[in-house]
């Protein structure tokens, strides 16, 4: 469905130049779900905004490959093309329903609009097919919610609506940037168990953007975790949970409260020493050796590259790459 090569989002700033998205690879399989997760400021968004090529200057897309199943490569379309692309084959959910609808206008306007745009239809049939897709998303009384303003629907009847929104033109691919946001746990298990739903009925293939490693587990069926612009590790979710590989996953997974381990003090909350680095000075050698606690005299010299160390599982890590045995009796 979806296969992104060596794909470069930089950013020009008076500062410097912010790599932001940095020679990544990503592949999606028809109908299925690849999560994506990582702490903020790890290029997460961005990789979605470059996919639909909504980066804005001083941003841009100085290299790779973006292909879409019977689309080609989309950096080569003009903007034209493009935007017969976006919310008809390809929809996004963006981070915050609240700033993405646009508070001046009712929901029906913000529907119908694109409705007519990419499927060609009449007004009335436009709005039909909008009250019919706030149904399939489970708002009440559709007919009059989709006359309301923003501001008077819920956190979670926006994030509904922009579901349906994202839905209504039966896109083949759905970008899902945090879409449980500042969502109550009851909403949120809603929303996901829709987009399951939906994904098995309208065959929508997703890629998820989190950090709750739980969605993740309930969701994808791939994952890649992201540091500092790059991929750090990327699996089947079931091998991931089970054999981390990359000390960055091996501590989000460890971050994750347990109710079986839970101690009389606090040492059995486990975090991450350190902060994501700034994108303007990041260190040299592997990205995240200042945070590492298995780091090596390697790792502060040389950037490891993404490779595959079992059946589809890839790492970029010294401590699993096949020139680790021989580097480290060298320096031994």
């Amino acid at each position: 469905m979806l296969q992104i090569k060596g794909l470069k989002t930089h950013f020009f700033t008076d500062d410097g130049i912010v790599p932001a998205v940095d020679n990544i690879s990503l592949t999606l399989n028809e109908g299925q779900t690849l999560g994506i997760v990582g702490e903020s400021g790890c290029g997460k968004s961005v990789t979605a905004l470059s996919i639909m090529r909504l980066v804005q200057r001083p941003g841009q897309i100085v290299a790779g490959e973006i292909h879409l199943a019977d689309r080609g490569n989309l950096l080569d379309l003009s903007e034209p093309e493009m935007r017969k692309v976006r919310g008809n084959e390809i929809s996004m959910i963006f981070q915050e329903p609240m700033t993405s609808l646009n508070p001046v206008f009712r929901v029906r306007y913000q529907m119908v609009e694109s409705i007519k745009l990419h499927q060609k239809l009449s007004a009335r049939e436009a709005c039909d097919r909008a009250v019919e897709m706030l149904k399939v998303v489970g708002i009440p009384m559709p007919e009059k919610r989709i006359r309301d303003y923003p501001h008077q629907l819920s956190g979670g009847m926006r994030q509904r609506v922009m579901i349906a929104m994202a839905l209504s033109c039966n896109p083949k691919l759905m970008l899902a940037d945090e879409p449980t946001t500042a969502l109550d746990v009851t909403i949120q298990a809603q929303i996901l168990d829709l987009m399951n739903r939906l994904k098995e009925e309208v065959g929508t293939s997703i890629i998820l953007i989190t950090h709750d490693l739980g969605v993740i587990a309930e969701m994808a069926q791939h994952v890649s975790v992201m540091y500092s612009g790059i991929v750090v590790e990327s699996a089947d979710v079931r091998t991931l949970f089970a054999n981390p590989l990359h000390p960055y996953t091996v501590g989000l997974l460890l971050s994750i409260p347990r109710m079986d381990t839970i101690e009389e003090d606090e040492s059995w909350l486990k975090t991450i020493p350190g902060t994501v680095p700034s994108l303007l000075n990041l260190p040299v050698g592997c990205r995240f050796s200042d945070r590492c606690t298995h780091s090596f005299e390697l790792c502060r010299k040389q950037e490891p590259k993404l490779e595959m160390v079992e059946n589809g599982h890839f790492v970029r890590c010294w401590l699993h790459a096949p020139r680790r045995q021989s580097d480290r009796q060298l320096e031994d």
